[in-house]
């Protein structure tokens, strides 16, 4: 096909100044024209998602070492573990309840939930206890060791959290974005609560600084967190660090670790890999006892 050039100099030719001025907005407005780095559409898609994990990786790894922050202890534990003053409180609110009307089915199967959570809330106690304690000890002025970290959300990862606050010291939250909106908690130092897309960005930080891992009852995701860092160990893709399973009934009736290792899927010396324990202290003794009482350089 023949392009006439002159007939579009002829047209361009009789644009008005104002005219000319939409055209050039329209280019400037236009998301083509965007900064690549500004382009949110552009930085969305399937083919920056590469650069997308490298961002993960960078963003909290810088602010880290800009802290000084070099190393961390773990926390895990369940989301819906609460404080024992706000299981207190809910147990009595379904007590009531059950009182006012006892023939409410519902309101005794709450009742039943509000009992466990108050029996529960103890795990609260002793994550709280727990980062009060290695905070205390180890983290320092011109150097921050065994800083606690955190998923950054409620119950037993606000325990640890809160523990850190309440003397005074730093503590890490790495947030995930997930269907149903899972706000930070408050306790968290707001230079130090990171929001990952990727599960995988996120465990690796959690593990880059790790020197002790404290798992607490929890769910699927405290369970993934566990046997991924025993795996890691085992297969030694990471150096040995304390793995503490910390809630002793809980742990022995979730996993039968002995079974596993009686029917030949995980070697004896497997089994010395991890620490159950019940209490903060007996925590932070596994802890000193492995590092001989320091933080490793």
């Amino acid at each position: 096909m023949k392009i006439n050039k002159s007939s579009n100099i002829e047209s361009s030719a009789h644009l008005t100044p104002h005219q000319v001025e939409q055209l050039q907005d329209e280019i400037l407005q236009n998301q083509s024209y965007q900064l690549a780095y500004e382009d949110k559409d552009f930085l969305s898609s399937d083919d920056l998602r590469p650069v997308r994990l490298q961002l993960e990786l960078l963003k909290p790894e810088q602010a880290l070492r800009d802290k000084n922050i070099n190393s961390t202890i773990v926390i895990f534990g369940s989301a819906r573990i609460l404080s024992p003053d706000d299981a207190q409180e809910q147990c009595q609110q379904v007590q009531q309840k059950v009182k006012d009307n006892p023939s409410d089915t519902q309101a005794q199967i709450a009742l039943i939930k509000a009992q466990r959570q108050v029996k529960q809330s103890k795990y609260y106690q002793e994550a709280q206890k727990l980062a009060r304690i290695v905070s205390l000890q180890f983290q320092q002025q011109n150097r921050k060791d065994f800083v606690v970290v955190t998923g950054g959300g409620p119950g037993i990862m606000e325990a640890a959290n809160r523990g850190a606050f309440d003397v005074k010291q730093h503590s890490v939250g790495f947030n995930i974005t997930l269907e149903h909106e899972q706000a930070p908690n408050p306790y968290i130092n707001p230079d130090l609560c990171f929001q990952f897309q990727y599960f995988a960005l996120r465990k690796m930080h959690f593990l880059l600084r790790a020197k002790a891992l404290v798992a607490f009852p929890g769910g699927f995701g405290t369970l993934d967190e566990v046997f991924e860092v025993l795996t890691l160990v085992q297969t030694k893709k990471m150096e040995r660090l304390p793995i503490i399973l910390l809630g002793k009934e809980y742990w022995q009736q979730v996993i039968n670790f002995e079974y596993l290792q009686q029917e030949g899927f995980i070697h004896v010396d497997d089994l010395a890999l991890f620490h159950l324990i019940d209490t903060a202290e007996q925590a932070v003794e596994v802890m000193v006892d492995f590092y001989h009482g320091q933080p490793p350089k």
